[in-house]
């Protein structure tokens, strides 16, 4: 089928996110491997369309209104293992991957383990946990250019630094990656380790994007605004999360505005009782963008 013909009308986009928050996206096509990804970028520009790129939707809230453009469910989830090189699809599972690389005993990507997004999302947010960062073990990054042509960059010649990655300024679509791991003992037992403090640190079982702010070097974003006593905080149908304070969860009718208005009053309460400016670490989605 060409990808006119896959296009959809419409979609909503709360089905797409963790918070279940958003309204309809005009357009939407799910793209599963990396030709198909090069055509609709070369459709794009054809159509001079705005666009969003969604992996697991982990990391991002929508606007209320929709998305005025096409949004692209990246599914390209392929996975090649040679020991420890992996070639990876940008739409693979990020936790399942840390779970399976520590199950066969390679180390490097064990605090990946719960990270509910995809390897393109961790690669482009320089996902981390623990001390350890995606960029540590990647080799290379598979991506498509704003001509549509498909490109494998080295990691020495792109840009990593604490949740940042080159790609956060340059037009690119994200399709695959490379990582190097290491045999290490114990691999398994770290992994699980990791999950089990996650699950019982982390309201797991409420719809949320993860950590809303950045951490500073001086404190953790968590411990800020629990000193603030803001834990339980509510703005319409959001909350700050009772189990982790750095998490603001949807109690199943919050809005986008609900989501932001608080963020909003947390930030302020933070500044003015601490001194301390939080940092937005979620990705905010327009109703338009490009």
């Amino acid at each position: 089928m060409s990808i006119e013909a896959r296009l959809e009308s419409n979609k909503p986009l709360k089905e797409l996110s963790t918070f279940g928050i958003g309204g309809p996206a005009r357009l939407f096509i799910t793209i599963n491997t990396i030709d198909e990804m090069v055509l609709l970028r070369k459709y794009i520009n054809r159509e001079k369309l705005p666009y969003w790129i969604v992996g697991k939707g982990s990391n991002s809230l929508f606007d209320d209104r929709g998305f005025d453009g096409l949004v692209i469910l990246n599914k390209i989830d392929f996975i090649e293992m040679n020991e420890g090189n992996l070639h990876v699809g940008a739409g693979y599972s990020f936790s399942l991957l840390g779970a399976q690389t520590a199950r066969k005993g390679w180390g490097g990507l064990e605090f990946a383990s719960g990270i509910p997004g995809s390897v393109g999302g961790a690669i482009y947010m320089n996902a981390g946990a623990g001390g350890a960062e995606t960029c540590d073990v990647l080799t290379s990054v598979g991506w498509v250019d704003p001509e549509g042509a498909f490109i494998e960059t080295p990691r020495k010649e792109l840009t990593f630094s604490y949740r940042t990655s080159s790609f956060q300024t340059k037009e690119g679509m994200i399709v695959s990656g490379r990582f190097q791991l290491e045999k290490m003992e114990g691999a398994r037992k770290k992994q699980l380790e990791i999950i089990a403090y996650r699950t019982g640190t982390q309201p797991y079982g409420d719809k949320s994007v993860g950590c809303i702010f950045r951490n500073s070097k001086e404190k953790g974003a968590g411990a800020l605004i629990e000193a603030c006593g803001l834990k339980g905080k509510r703005v319409g149908g959001a909350e700050v999360s009772l189990t982790h304070a750095n998490f603001i969860v949807n109690r199943g009718d919050a809005t986008a505005t609900d989501v932001l208005e608080l963020a909003r009053l947390v930030q302020k309460e933070v500044k003015q009782k601490t001194g301390h400016n939080l940092e937005m670490e979620m990705r905010r989605v327009p109703h338009v963008s490009r």
